[in-house]
Formats: C-alpha cells, sequence, structure tokens
C-alpha cells in the first residue's frame, strides 16, 4: 500500500504518518478551493485522497491518476481480484490539443455544472501551470460535458444498475426526493435504483424541473472487443423531461402501475398536460398556441388585449397549462402576470413551468423558415396527412408562436404531433370555466366517463359549450335514444368501455416512438379486440340505431382501429409481455437483418456444441455435457480428483469443494464472440423496433379518429346516464331567439348533493330578449339568490353541451357567452383591492358582452360607500338594459336599484326570494333592549322587491353574542326610522312642489296635519 501511494506522494508526504495523511485529505477536500489559491495551485475542488501528478511539456502531457490496481483516484488498493473501473484510476496520454480541451473542461464552474457548492473555478485554460494536476474522472468529465450542453437541465445519470446525479443536481434530488447525498470525489452525489427511474423522474417533473437521462449508448461485449475497451463507457442524454412533455417508456406508468406498492407517487395522466406558447407584438396584440404532445391536441388563438391583459387570463385559467413557452423579451404587465399565475400554483402544489426561450426564435422571419423546413420535409410525413401545413391558413403572428415550439419540441422530439393539420383549432372562447378538480363542480355531476380519454374529452364539452345548434341537437338525440332505446348493442358497446387502458396516450407514445414492447402490445391488442367485437355489432346497430350522431360513431369505429390487427399479428406475445425485443417478432421474413443476426449466432452455437465431441474424448467422459452456473454458460464440469486430466492451457473459471468448472479456449473465443452477436442482436433488434413503430405511425391519424369516437361514445353515455339518475328533462333550443325560459329548474350540483333526503326548492325563469331581459333579485341575506343565478347559468351550460337539464321545462337561445361577477377577493400580489377586483371584472364583462349574452352580476358595488356603491350599481344595470340589451341577473341589496323597474317597465322586473318573518321582534326602551327578527327562508323566487335584507338574522344564526345583537337591533331600527322620515319628507315636499292652486294647498295642509 505504502508502495503504490510513494509513486505520487511528494518528497515530504513520505515521512507523514498515515493517520495525519488522512486528516490532511479531508481538510484538502473541504478547503481546497481556498488552499489552491493560496498556493497557486488549480483553484477546483481537489479529491479526497492524494490528486494526480501531472508532467508537462512542450508537446505532450501526462495525468497520472493511480495504477491499475487502485479503486479510484486516490489510488488506494482493491481488496480483492484487480479489476478496472470507469471512475477508477487510468493512465492516459494527452496531446496538446487535448489539453486544451482538458483544461476547458476543468475551468467549467461548478456552480454551473453541478458541481456542489464550490463556486471558484479551475485557471483559465490559456494560462499554463506546471503544478496544475488533473482532479476529474472520467465520469466526472463527461458528466461536465454533458451538463454544458444542457445547463437547465436535472441529469440522471446511468451507471451500471442504478442512475446518479451529480453536484447541484444531487444536492436538488435529495431535497426533493428524500434520498441520501454524500460527497464522492470532486462532486456530491446521489443515486437511485434504475428500475425505480419513472417515478422519480415524475416527480422531480411535478415540481417543475426539467430532467434529462443519460443512458450508456455500448454494452460490455462489444466495448470488449473493440479498440475502445479499456475507456469509459459513452453516454449520451436519450431524453429530455419536462410536465407537458412526459412522453417516453421511461416515465409512462402504463404498464407498472400495477407493480408499484406506491401508486400515489406517480402523476396521474388523466389530466391534461398542456403546453401553451404565448408572444405579443405592438398594440397588445397577443397569440398563443396551445399543444398537448401526449395527445396530439393543438388549439391556435390570436387576440387583443386590455390593460389589465384580462384576455390573456382568462386563457390561461381556462387551459390551465402546465408549462408556459415565452420570450425573453415580454412586456413588463405579461411579465408579472405570469409570475404572479406561477406563484399561485406553487401555492396550490400544482406547479406551473415557466420556460424562457431567446427572441429570436419567436421573430416572424426566423419563424416562418423554422415552419417551411419542419412542413416540407418529406421524411416527416405520414400517409394519412397531406403533405402541405396548415401555416397557410394560419395569422401572421400564430406563425411566430408555431416556430418557436416546432424549434422547442424538436429538443424532446416530440414534434411530429404538429404535423396533424387536423388538430389546428381554433381556442374559442369559453362560456364557463371550472377545473372540476374538487367535488362539488358541474364537471363532477356529470362526469360518469369510463375512460381516462373519454374524462377528459367530457372536461373539454363541459369548458367549451357548442354554439351551434345542429350539433347540439345531434348530441341530445344521441342522449335520447341512449335513453330511449331497446338495443341490444348499446348496453354491450358501453360494457366494452370499461377498464380501458388510456388509448388516446398510448396511440401518441407510439408515433413518438417512446413506448415499450409491454405498452405497445397493450394498446394494440385493446384496440383489435375493440375492431373485433364492434365488428360482430354492426348488423344490430345498423338495424336498432336511428340517430345519426351515434349510427356514424359506432359504424365508423371498427374499420378506424382495424389496422392494430395486422401489427398484432406479427408479434410473440410472451416477449412482448417480458420486454424481449430479440424474440419479438414472429415472422422474420420482413425483418432479413435480425434474420441474419440470428443466422450467425446459430452458426457459432453449432460450432460449440460439436466440440463437446472433442472434449468428451479428451476427459474420457462419453457422457459429460455443458452446464451453466450463475451465467456462465458452457461450463465443463470436471471432479477435482480428475483435475490432473485437464489439460494446462483450460481456463479455469469457477470451482467449489467437489468440482472444477473450465472452458477450452476454443469455447474461451467462441464464447466471447457469441456475447458479441447477442449484443449486437440486441441492437439490430432496437432499430427494427424503431422502424416498426414508425411504419404504425403511419397510421395514426386514423386510430386517433377511432379513439375520438370511442371518448364520445362514452361522454354521450355519461350523459345519458345523468339524466336518467337525476330526472332530467331535453331542453328546447332556440337559434334565433334570444330567451331563457325555465320551469321549475333545479341547481345540478345542490341538488345532487341533498340527495333524496332533502330535494332542493325548484324555480322559474323568464328572460327574453325582446320583453323582459333583466331581473333585479333582492331579499334576505342567505335566501338563495346567488344559488338561483348558478342554477340559470349551469343550465345554460347544460343546454348547450348538448346535455338534459335539471327541470320540467326548459327553452334555451343560443347564447354567445356567460359572464359572471360574484364574490369578492382581493390580489395583494397585483395590489389591486377588493373593489379594484370588482370593477376590472365587471370592465371586463361591459366591453365583451353581447346582446347574445347571458350576465351575471352579484352585488356590484359593495366595496365602496354607500352612495359611491349605488351610483356605480345602477349605471351600470342601465347600461346593460338600455344599451348592450343582454339577459341579465342582477342581485343587489341597494332599494334604490328597483326604481329602475317603474324606468324601463318593458324590460325590467323585480323578484325577491320569498322568506316568512316572525314578528316577535321586542323593544324595551326603558331598558334598551331589543331582539332581531326571526325569518323562515322559503328558497322561492316571488315577484316584487324586498324592503330589507335582515342581516341581522344572519348574525344570529352565526351565534353572535346577545348583548352584540340587542345594540345591533337598536341601531338598526333607529338607522331604519331616520332614513324612513328623510323619505316621507321628500315625498311631502315632493307633493308640495307640483300644487300650483291656493285652495289645493290648503286641503293637503288640512289632510296632512
Amino acid at each position: 500500500m505504502h508502495a503504490n501511494l510513494s509513486l505520487l506522494k511528494s518528497k515530504s508526504a513520505k515521512n507523514k504518518s498515515s493517520s495525519q495523511a488522512s486528516i490532511s485529505r479531508f481538510f484538502t477536500r473541504q478547503e481546497g478551493d481556498k488552499n489552491a489559491n493560496k498556493s497557486g495551485r488549480n483553484s477546483a475542488r481537489p479529491c479526497l485522497g492524494a490528486p494526480g501528478k501531472v508532467s508537462s511539456g512542450r508537446s505532450r502531457v501526462e495525468v497520472y491518476k493511480g495504477d491499475a490496481g487502485g479503486c479510484c483516484e486516490c489510488e488506494l488498493p482493491h481488496r480483492g481480484p484487480t479489476r478496472r473501473s470507469e471512475t477508477g484510476p487510468v493512465k492516459t496520454t494527452v496531446s496538446e490539443p487535448s489539453l486544451n480541451h482538458l483544461k476547458r473542461k476543468a475551468a467549467f464552474s461548478f456552480s454551473q455544472a453541478g458541481g456542489g457548492t464550490g463556486k471558484k473555478s479551475a485557471p483559465e485554460a490559456g494560462v499554463p501551470n506546471k503544478r496544475t494536476r488533473s482532479i476529474y474522472t472520467p465520469l466526472e468529465l463527461q458528466f461536465m460535458e454533458i451538463k454544458e450542453k444542457h445547463r437547465d437541465a436535472l441529469l440522471c445519470v446511468e451507471c451500471g444498475y442504478k442512475y446518479r446525479f451529480f453536484g447541484d443536481d444531487a444536492e436538488t434530488a435529495a431535497k426533493e426526493l428524500n434520498i441520501f447525498c454524500h460527497p464522492d470525489h470532486n462532486f456530491m452525489t446521489a443515486s437511485i435504483p434504475a428500475h425505480r427511474l419513472f417515478v422519480h423522474v415524475r416527480r422531480l417533473v411535478s415540481k417543475g424541473y426539467k430532467v434529462g437521462v443519460v443512458k450508456q449508448t455500448e454494452t460490455t461485449a462489444i466495448k470488449a472487443s473493440g479498440a475502445t475497451r479499456s475507456s469509459l463507457f459513452t453516454r449520451e442524454l436519450s431524453a429530455l423531461y419536462t410536465k407537458s412533455t412526459l412522453v417516453g417508456e421511461d416515465v409512462n406508468p402504463l404498464l407498472k402501475m400495477g407493480d408499484l406498492e406506491e401508486a400515489e407517487d406517480v402523476v396521474q395522466d388523466s389530466s391534461s398536460n398542456y403546453l401553451m406558447c404565448v408572444s405579443e407584438s405592438w398594440g397588445r396584440q397577443s397569440k398563443e398556441l396551445v399543444v398537448q404532445p401526449s395527445t396530439g391536441d393543438l388549439m391556435v388563438d390570436c387576440f387583443k388585449d386590455g390593460p389589465s391583459l384580462s384576455e390573456l387570463e382568462s386563457r390561461v385559467l381556462k387551459v390551465q397549462p402546465v408549462e408556459i413557452l415565452v420570450p425573453c423579451d415580454l412586456s413588463e404587465g405579461t411579465e408579472r402576470l405570469l409570475r404572479n399565475i406561477a406563484l399561485a400554483s406553487v401555492q396550490t402544489d400544482d406547479r406551473i413551468r415557466i420556460e424562457r426561450r431567446d427572441s429570436q426564435h419567436f421573430e416572424f422571419g426566423e419563424a416562418m423558415k423554422t415552419v417551411k423546413d419542419f412542413y416540407a420535409d418529406p421524411t416527416r410525413h405520414c400517409k394519412e396527412k397531406d403533405s402541405y401545413c396548415p401555416y397557410v391558413h394560419l395569422e401572421r403572428p400564430v406563425i411566430s408562436c408555431l416556430g418557436a415550439v416546432i424549434q422547442y419540441l424538436t429538443e424532446f422530439k416530440l414534434e411530429r404531433v404538429l404535423l396533424c393539420t387536423s388538430s389546428f383549432s381554433s381556442s374559442a372562447r369559453p362560456l364557463f370555466q371550472t377545473t372540476g378538480a374538487v367535488r362539488g363542480s358541474l364537471l363532477w355531476v356529470l362526469d360518469h366517463t369510463q375512460t381516462p380519454f373519454g374524462r377528459r374529452m367530457m372536461k373539454k364539452w363541459v369548458t367549451q359549450p357548442l354554439t351551434s345548434a345542429l350539433e347540439i341537437q345531434a348530441r341530445q338525440d344521441a342522449v335520447a335514444e341512449i335513453l330511449a332505446s331497446g338495443s341490444t348493442a348499446l348496453p354491450t358497446v358501453r360494457t366494452l368501455l370499461q377498464r380501458l387502458p388510456d388509448l388516446e396516450r398510448g396511440i401518441c407514445s407510439i408515433y413518438h416512438k417512446k413506448c415499450s414492447t409491454q405498452e405497445f402490445y397493450l394498446i394494440s391488442s385493446v384496440l383489435a379486440r375493440l375492431s373485433a367485437e364492434l365488428q360482430t355489432l354492426l348488423p344490430a346497430m345498423q338495424s336498432q340505431l336511428c340517430c345519426s350522431l351515434l349510427r356514424g360513431l359506432l359504424l365508423e369505429t371498427p374499420s378506424l382501429l382495424a389496422p392494430a390487427q395486422g401489427f398484432l399479428r406479427v408479434l410473440n406475445e410472451s416477449a412482448a409481455k417480458k420486454g424481449s425485443k430479440t424474440e419479438l417478432f414472429t415472422d422474420l421474413s420482413d425483418f432479413p437483418a435480425i434474420q441474419e443476426r440470428k443466422d450467425e449466432m446459430q452458426a457459432v452455437l453449432a460450432e460449440i456444441l460439436s466440440h463437446r465431441t472433442e472434449i468428451r474424448q479428451t476427459l474420457r467422459n462419453p457422457s459429460l455435457d455443458y452446464v451453466t452456473v450463475s451465467g456462465q454458460e458452457f461450463l465443463i464440469e470436471v471432479k477435482n480428483s480428475m483435475s490432473s486430466t485437464v489439460p494446462a492451457n483450460w481456463v479455469k473459471i469457477n470451482s467449489t469443494k467437489v468440482v472444477g468448472r473450465y472452458h477450452t479456449p476454443f469455447i474461451v473465443g467462441k464464447y466471447k464472440r457469441l456475447q458479441q452477436l447477442r449484443e449486437q442482436l440486441v441492437i439490430d433488434c432496437g432499430r427494427e423496433w424503431v422502424n416498426f413503430l414508425h411504419r404504425f405511425g403511419e397510421h395514426y391519424y386514423i386510430l386517433r379518429k377511432g379513439v375520438c369516437h370511442l371518448a364520445t361514445l362514452d361522454c354521450l353515455f355519461s350523459l345519458a346516464q345523468v339524466a336518467k339518475d337525476n330526472n332530467y328533462c331535453r331542453p328546447e333550443l332556440s337559434d334565433g331567439k334570444q330567451q331563457i325560459v325555465i320551469r321549475e329548474g333545479r341547481h345540478p350540483v345542490i341538488d345532487v348533493l341533498l340527495g333524496e333526503n332533502d330535494q332542493y326548492v325548484p324555480n322559474d325563469t323568464g328572460l327574453q330578449g325582446d320583453g323582459k331581459r333583466a331581473m333585479i333579485i333582492t331579499g334576505p341575506n342567505m335566501g338563495g339568490k346567488s344559488s338561483y343565478i348558478r342554477q340559470v347559468a349551469l343550465i345554460t351550460i347544460m343546454a348547450q353541451m348538448g346535455s338534459f337539464v335539471p327541470a320540467r321545462q326548459a327553452s334555451i337561445g343560443i347564447m354567445d357567452g356567460i359572464y359572471t361577477r360574484m364574490g369578492a377577493s382581493d390580489n395583494i400580489s397585483k395590489g389591486r383591492s377588493s373593489f379594484m377586483e370588482e370593477l376590472l371584472e365587471a370592465s371586463e364583462i361591459l366591453h365583451r358582452a353581447t346582446s347574445r349574452s347571458l350576465v351575471i352580476l352579484d352585488e356590484l358595488g359593495r366595496g365602496t360607500s354607500t352612495h359611491d356603491g349605488i351610483a356605480i350599481a345602477y349605471a351600470t344595470l342601465e347600461y346593460f338594459i338600455r344599451d348592450v340589451k343582454s339577459l341579465t341577473l342582477f342581485v343587489t341589496h341597494y332599494p334604490p336599484l328597483c326604481e329602475l323597474e317603474k324606468r324601463y317597465p318593458a324590460h325590467v322586473g323585480n323578484y325577491h326570494m320569498a322568506f316568512l318573518l316572525n314578528d316577535w321582534c321586542r323593544i324595551d326602551p326603558f331598558l334598551c333592549k331589543a331582539e332581531p327578527e326571526f325569518i323562515t327562508f322559503l328558497y322561492q323566487l316571488t315577484e316584487g322587491a324586498a324592503g330589507r335584507s335582515y342581516g341581522l338574522n344572519v348574525a344570529r344564526l352565526a351565534e353572535i353574542p346577545d348583548p352584540i345583537l340587542q345594540t345591533a337591533t337598536l341601531k338598526s331600527k333607529e338607522l331604519e326610522a331616520k332614513v324612513n322620515a328623510r323619505r316621507k319628507n321628500v315625498k311631502l315636499f315632493s307633493e308640495v312642489w307640483n300644487i300650483s292652486e291656493k285652495m289645493a294647498l290648503v286641503n293637503w295642509i288640512q289632510s296632512n296635519p
């Protein structure tokens, strides 16, 4: 040991004790940068052990890192058989160009390369230093080279049976994954098991990180036979993942979920992981392109925004992207808005990742070139799509976003999803927006779907209701036929939809060539089974179904899914389920490379087997056969008592107390060749597998359409079940008439929450565009006003998405938008008070509402003084009545607003939520005590305005202390008396002012003493 160490230690170090040397090495590790700077040496952090020795010359430099027997750069000897390690000591001769490259690597900052807490860099490459020592292991240099190209990614590096993190990446991984992090040579390091990669990658991605997976690209046998057999395994970045690009075999839990004990560790795939690209130009002209790489959905939009950026904010809230792609030169307002949205998402543990790109990628010239090159490339096209591009139909600003998205997705090898020109759709403004993430949402009520892709489509239906009467009626006809039909085919179809995997994401993963054999076999077998079983139902469906939508969906789907059967037939089921690509294909006539490699293997194997005859003769054992032990094949087992008969040139592999196991020189050579062929076969099969996926991808658009048909059927079955379980009616549509007429309507969510034990009180609604188009609703607090106006909005949504509605009868006109201003909350991060937020929302509605809109305003003007609040509410409501002429529901506690009924009697009606007043309010003038009135809510909409709001009754229900209630009651009566007296005086003054004759004045005085 000391002899080995003495080769590289200085002369003075030889006299130190081993304990002192250990302490010295430890402090050298901790204070490496400081000591190196003081001594003029390399300022990068040194190794825990003795650093390597460098002798420099003009033409070449030799870098010594221990001898072949060392286990690491510290040159500590192995405890056992000598073996080489890629992190172990090597002696390399570096030429002058390589030296410059090495110096550049050494100069790379630890903080940029992920190098722990080190902040100082090595000397500049151009400054020679004879005392400079190479302190990086080959693996670390390899990591630094990859990290330099992907500084924004957290890298997982494959090292045998585990994946390792280095430097800052290791510290981040340790914090987020709760794993152990420790120093190793020059970097902090942490590791995870290889079979748990997909769990940990998804965890990191869900927390907003960009994760790169670095894999070994060489195999042991092939490397051992090559010229680089003594060098490091080559590694390359094989995949990058973010929240919107989580597609690939490494992270797909489709098949692995069943093997996990902690399934909650995995992000669920039923959500919509949208990537939104946002850019802007002069005049607040903004554009967006939304893409979901995992399913192939695309939306484009171009809009003009106001100072409050409400249009952009509403679109972000509607789409709910997990990642937003933006240029670096965004305006201050847009930057602030996106930053606030991202911060809010962190608080809800649903982080939105902001990816900033160079602004030149968004410039029209650069983007147009990217788009042209992308769509003009013939190697990208599939047989089922038109060759040239949708960009000729897109607006100029949207092309800038499209070019940036193409460049971004190319980094993840997911750009092919943009080839589907039919996927480009306009991002229409939603009538209603809800996440459906919690119990009590409209989506929660309507979602009885049985498939993940059906659930995503139902969410689209809820957030994007239709505005075409024909499309709405087609869905209604389908729901009605499902409810009324006695067809035997429809229940069978719904049964087929049960327990299906996520086919939409599955075929998209195949299209991106990022799926495993297990996933491919599962998806293709399910598609083939569905195609075959639906095919058998065709006669019954043709004779029993009348609805054109249902017939079209069910009759087209079998042929759309049929291509999967051809691909399934060539696969070996057991090999596919095991993930063995070498035995995957049953018919090798279409795979000549695999057949040729297997023939070579068979020839070598035959030679090895024929070699047994010679071995039997040598050992004089005619029954001798090869054995396999611990993965070592073709072993010749000889009893130790017969070891003298073994030729001297045989290689002993292992032994026990009883037998020894050998390879002959012939077997050593042939076995090595066989291993090389096996590993080459794996490479050939992997290449053919990618080609096989490419051929399958040519049918992607047809298969995607078939899955979309299945999702539509799933949603229609869901709507039918909801209508049947809750006794809904089919609404009538009046496309040319502006009206909402509902008889005995119920709140769809509260109706379900109450259940059968407590029925929801139904109410009528009558709004006509040419008649009473505004309802002013007053009444006591907690009387049901807000629930009523929400009920009207939700019934309108349900009608326009093609669903039946909770009412006895309904006639709904087609609305172009539903605009609501409800609730009160401030926005401290934007410096806005609750009243400011209220007025901004009201302003947005004033600018966007039309005569075909439904406007709902709940207590507008309550965030300021009474006089200002009444003035704002009065003027706003009058504007909607007189100018916009939209259907309006206005909830208020301001009695003066009810005067608008007298001013616009044909268009305005006053209503209140009915109640019973138990008038036992007692006032003791001597004791100055009073008790508030007790009211009973009837929750019934009634004509006429309510005189009071009875807020003290709510205070009593909230158990405000009695002394406070008594004081409040007295004060309320006092203020009410003053107001009534003032109103009476104003009325009397008005009457006197209008009297023009003397006798009339005398008579008035006599009648009003």
